[in-house]
């Protein structure tokens, strides 16, 4: 790697001043931050449930302008933060109280404290998103008066369960003040991603670690190619709960969240393609509900902390059989574009998944995008079973997409998750919905096929029994969503649901 390239040394902008990181490469923003004296933010679960980290860092927004997002430190690699801008809740005051803080003093939402600055981070972000100002004019049916979505703090957790006064506080928020610094912030261009090649050695080992963030795809699988053991990073909300708990501590590390190629979404008539290193809030918002299925899946999929850092293409390069994108991306029939310094090659993700965390690609392959043919089946669902509704992994996914011509059943794509060793496609069940009336009879025995699908197993999260009976229960619920949102079976031909 050429030195006039790439940088070897990390520097972080936190809350307007410089800063300098020099630990391993395996430490996270929260350990840089608190060795900073920047103590407001805190350590309570290492694996981005419980909020207590949040940070904002300034994001690209589709524009070209800045958007102030939250992410948990507890998770980003220091690292990875090269060249970057975070604000920390010391930083938000910048002299004077922040409206966010204000209103939580006033009316009482701290009460332990120890998550509150977390939740002021992300109280902040969703202050500052640009469209709150719009919903809350025009009306938002999950929003507060003030355009204030409260799922944005489903990833901060309340142990004192202080949630009435913290929700009184954010929707007494106004808008932001024509002289609020950040605010103004926004109509600026975000950072750019740094090209850097960061090496430092680990005390507590002894070991050198190295932390790579080529600026190219090309160079990033020339050194794939070179080191097909290297740990890819995408959005880091696995790797950084194996850092965190598992102490993992990767030798070489290479980045590939913010490589250009792999971001962005494309339309062609045949498909739409998602770059696998775009964050789930990103697509969320640029799709805007333009694949159905996956509008019904983003809001279901962890929390908003994790999906402003989660991507697309590391849930599926993971391989994990309860990840949520899976089970949508199989009834959406969708290809994944393997890269190489061979070239490319499309893969359908039902031919993706070999065995537990184990697929297709090879040691020197990376996903760069997924490819959602069209057009797309006009009935869709995904339904998660949980412990709990938000922020929770699932026992149980399941992605439906079914089209219905004359009342009969012409297409069905089923995706399961949680029910086998690796994300699977209900092709029994499948066949029994194809050229049957669709109905409620049609969809009660092919429930008694659905629970052989898969081999469901014992855990922590569920029991076997439990999980076959999700899955017999699944297709009738289904045929309810259908005829409930239609209002009758006939109403079903060519419904976008």
């Amino acid at each position: 790697m050429s030195a006039k390239t790439f940088r070897s040394t990390v520097q972080v902008s936190v809350n307007g001043e410089t800063r300098d990181f020099d630990g391993p490469p395996h430490s996270n923003a929260l350990d840089f931050l608190r060795a900073q004296g920047l103590t407001a933010a805190k350590e309570g679960c290492a694996e981005g449930e419980c909020g207590a980290c949040a940070i904002m860092v300034a994001r690209p927004d589709a524009d070209g302008t800045t958007r102030w997002t939250s992410v948990n430190s507890c998770l980003v690699p220091a690292a990875s933060l090269d060249g970057q801008e975070v604000v920390t809740a010391e930083g938000l005051a910048n002299g004077r109280v922040h409206p966010v803080q204000q209103e939580m003093a006033e009316r009482g939402g701290s009460q332990c404290g120890y998550c509150t600055p977390g939740f002021i981070c992300s109280m902040a972000a969703e202050f500052y998103r640009p469209e709150r100002a719009e919903d809350a004019e025009e009306g938002c049916s999950s929003c507060g008066p003030n355009g204030f979505d409260p799922h944005s703090l489903s990833g901060n957790l309340c142990r004192c369960t202080g949630y009435r006064p913290i929700i009184d506080a954010a929707y007494a928020l106004d808008q932001p003040a024509s002289d609020d610094a950040l605010a103004a912030r926004r109509e600026q261009p975000a950072p750019a991603p740094v090209a850097t090649d960061y090496s430092a050695a680990d005390t507590a080992s002894g070991k050198t670690g190295r932390y790579r963030r080529p600026a190219t795809l090309a160079e990033t699988l020339e050194i794939l190619a070179a080191e097909p053991a290297t740990q890819l990073v995408s959005g880091a909300t696995d790797f950084g709960v194996e850092v965190n708990l598992k102490h993992v501590r990767a030798k070489s590390v290479l980045a590939i969240d913010r490589l250009p190629e792999l971001r962005g979404v494309q339309r062609t008539p045949a498909h739409i393609e998602l770059g696998a290193a775009h964050t789930l809030s990103e697509l969320e918002r640029e799709l805007d509900g333009e694949i159905p299925l996956l509008g019904k899946l983003f809001p279901q999929f962890a929390s908003r902390l994790i999906r402003n850092a989660a991507t697309i293409g590391g849930n599926l390069g993971t391989g994990s059989p309860i990840g949520d994108t899976p089970p949508a991306l199989l009834a959406l029939d969708a290809k994944l574009v393997l890269s190489s310094v061979r070239g490319q090659r499309v893969v359908d993700i039902a031919d993706y998944f070999t065995g537990y965390r184990q697929t297709v690609a090879e040691p020197d392959e990376l996903i760069s995008a997924i490819r959602i043919p069209l057009p797309l089946a006009p009935l869709t669902s995904f339904q998660k079973i949980a412990k709990r509704r938000f922020d929770d992994i699932s026992s149980v996914a399941i992605g439906y997409a079914i089209a219905v011509e004359n009342d009969i059943i012409q297409h069905a794509r089923l995706g399961l998750g949680g029910v086998a060793a690796t994300p699977i496609r209900a092709y029994s069940t499948e066949a029994e919905l194809e050229g049957a009336k669709f109905s409620l009879e049609t969809f009660r025995a092919a429930a008694e096929v659905m629970a052989t699908e898969g081999t469901p197993m014992d855990d922590h999260r569920a029991s076997s029994k439990y999980r076959i009976a999700m899955l017999r229960s699944s297709l009738e619920r289904f045929y309810a969503q259908q005829v409930g949102l239609n209002h009758d079976a006939g109403d079903l031909k060519g419904a976008n649901r």
